[in-house]
């Protein structure tokens, strides 16, 4: 029997994405997690999840619905929880992003969201989903374990573009490189969904879980 964490990891629920398939996956490596916009809930929990799938403007204003913006960047910024964001949950950390007009973010790192952009000839599919190589470009302890290039799954057709260089942490290549995580102190975020790339995002859900930034 895995046990249980002795840490609570909130996942945070804002009406985007199958937040129990991470709950599940967080479950199978020992997490004790909630799923919960509940303020209270999440003031209490020792880690928190943002994942998320669909339109940033749409994140934003369910974010803002919930009351949530000021709550996350008491937990995170200033008391320094460790956060994870997830697909939709990492481009959310940025100054603003490009999909369907221009949407203001949380502006908690130093980057904007931009639209995969090909020429006819690459016959290249948007959105980018499957299996992909990330190249981890720096050590990290949520990677501890893991090669230098690991495969994850990805379903995206925007990503996150650092002003901040020091931000990326690993990095993909899809007709253009593209950073696919990045962290900066308390903060991790990947455009992968650790919860369906079998193996390799379970070991990095455990090592969060034991995480201390």
């Amino acid at each position: 029997m895995i046990p249980i964490s002795k840490f609570m990891i909130a996942i945070v629920d804002y009406g985007l994405g199958n937040l129990r398939s991470i709950a599940k996956a967080l479950e199978c490596v020992g997490g004790d997690t909630v799923v919960t916009n509940n303020h209270e809930e999440i003031q209490n929990a020792d880690r928190i999840i943002l994942p998320g799938v669909g339109a940033f403007g749409d994140g934003m204003q369910n974010l803002k619905k919930f009351k949530l913006i000021e709550l996350l960047k008491d937990e995170v910024l200033k008391k320094k929880k460790p956060f994870w964001g997830i697909c939709l949950g990492m481009q959310l950390l940025a100054k603003e992003s490009e999909e369907f007009g221009s949407h203001k973010g949380l502006n908690w790192i130093d980057a904007n969201v931009r639209k995969f952009n090909f020429p006819s000839e690459k016959k290249l599919k948007v959105p980018h989903m499957g299996w992909n190589t990330v190249n981890f470009v720096r050590n990290h302890p949520i990677t501890s374990g893991l090669k230098n290039q690991e495969d994850f799954y990805f379903v995206h057709s925007y990503y996150v573009n650092p002003n901040d260089l020091v931000l990326p942490l690993g990095t993909c290549d899809y007709g253009v490189p593209f950073t696919a995580c990045i962290s900066k102190e308390n903060i991790f975020a990947t455009q992968f969904h650790p919860e369906k790339s079998q193996q390799k995002g379970l070991k990095m859900l455990a090592n969060f879980i034991e995480w201390n930034p």
